[in-house]
This record gives structure tokens, sequence and C-alpha cells, in this order.
């Protein structure tokens, strides 16, 4: 039976929709619902999700063709990331609301989470910095990926997710956490 709300749905222009992913170290860790719950509480609304195991091809488009890691960063950056990327599966999230790539980022934190203030999702749950992670040759665990601008969030959000895997409804709550004024 086909889902009738998985039909192309345009969203206002205040909402935006962002990817985010939870990392293996999150699955592993079972701290997914945790963090999906921050989220939610925060007035974003879950609009698409799925377990995955991405190929490397599949990061591959990720990282450098929309994110420009290798270019950025070099080729051993993109193959230590991958090698933990492909360490277990991941959840893939879309989250939609009002401002969301922004709040979604502030949530998350910066990416190195020994600098990630308590509070974020890196600050609360990973500590890991930068130079520990290049002297152990690893990639620093930080239990999630949050699209960094509206327009990464756009390539993103298609890259990880087909029209009919992202829904349109509307939340119990979302009078309070996307106010519309009435007409």
């Amino acid at each position: 039976m086909k889902n009738k709300t998985s039909k192309k749905v345009k969203i206002s222009k205040i909402e935006e929709r962002t990817l985010v992913l939870m990392k293996p170290d999150a699955v592993k860790r079972g701290i997914v619902g945790e963090v999906l719950t921050r989220f939610e509480r925060a007035g974003l609304k879950l609009v698409g999700c799925k377990m995955v195991f991405p190929s490397e091809a599949h990061y591959h488009h990720h990282y450098e063709h929309i994110g420009k890691i290798i270019s950025r960063r070099g080729e051993k950056t993109f193959d230590v990331l991958l090698s933990f990327m492909r360490g277990g599966p991941i959840l893939a999230l879309v989250l939609e609301g009002v401002d969301a790539v922004s709040l979604v980022r502030k949530m998350v934190g910066p990416t190195e989470p020994k600098t990630a203030p308590p509070g974020t999702i890196r600050g609360d749950y990973a500590h890991v910095s930068f130079a520990h992670a290049d002297r152990e040759g690893l990639a620093i665990p930080n239990v999630v990926h949050a699209s960094g601008n509206i327009e990464e969030a756009r390539e993103e959000v298609t890259h990880w997710f087909s029209e009919t895997e992202l829904f349109s409804y509307e939340s119990a709550h979302e009078s309070f956490t996307i106010p519309r004024r009435k007409h």
C-alpha cells in the first residue's frame, strides 16, 4: 500500500529540512534515542528516518562531492573517516523546523568534542580531541553528523533520502514549535 503522505510537500519559507547522521559510535553505544529525543524536545519534527550501512561510494559522494573533505583536508583524512563510518550501521534522519539547519548545528556543537560545551550533544556524549585522534590515526567519535548550511542540507537530504522516504504530517506540538499568525 502506497503511503499517501510521502508525496512531495512544499515546506514554508521559515521551515527547513536538515540531515543528521547518528554515527556508528552513537548506534553501538545505544544513545540514538537520547539524541533524537533532544531534537524532538527542541521542536524539530522527524520527517525521515532509516538505519543503513552505506557503501564506500555513497560516503565518497557525501563527504567529497557535497562536503569536499578530500579537497579541504586530504585523502588520508577521508580514509580514516571512511574506516570509522564503515565500522557499523548508522541512523540517518531528516529533521524539519524553523531554522532547522542552524538549530541542529547549535545543539550538536563543534566537530571536536573536547571543545564542545556541556549541553551540546558532542559536549555531553564525547570528549576526544583532534590531537588525540591524529596521534592514534583515528577519526573522532563525535556521535553525529549535521548538515553545515542550508545548501549542504538540501544536497545531503536528496543524497540520503528519496521523495517517498520523507513524510509530511502535523505534529501535536507544531502550534508551539512552528508558530504561525492566524488569519
